[in-house]
């Protein structure tokens, strides 16, 4: 039985995915909380980009924010990555499934 990938429940993370910027960020969130301005020093990116790379990634469900006194620190939501992987592994695997077939075709001609 092939698994089927639900590409409407995982459009927004991988359009969220698809943008280099916001995969920096991620990248630094992967070290631990940060907050926009930390997030914005050295990246070349505007503290108003990052905040909009946030919004973007959040609503893809791959941060989120808290208050931290007067500030939001941003943390990554790695069970969403780890759901982006699974699929990733599933079209993998229908690939592979598919370039058998073919060679199996190709090769029997």
């Amino acid at each position: 039985m092939t698994e089927r990938l639900d590409s409407g429940a995982h459009a927004g993370l991988f359009a969220a995915l698809g943008d280099e910027k916001r995969l920096r960020l991620l990248a630094r969130l992967a070290t631990g909380p940060a907050s926009i301005s930390h997030l914005a020093e050295g990246s070349g990116i505007t503290r108003q980009g990052v905040t909009k790379h946030l919004r973007v990634l959040a609503l893809a469900g791959l941060v989120r924010t808290r208050r931290r006194g007067k500030e939001s620190v941003w943390q990554l939501e790695r069970k969403r990555l780890d759901e982006a992987k699974r699929s990733l592994e599933r079209i993998s695997r229908q690939w592979d499934v598919a370039l058998d077939k073919l060679k199996l075709y190709v090769e029997g001609s």
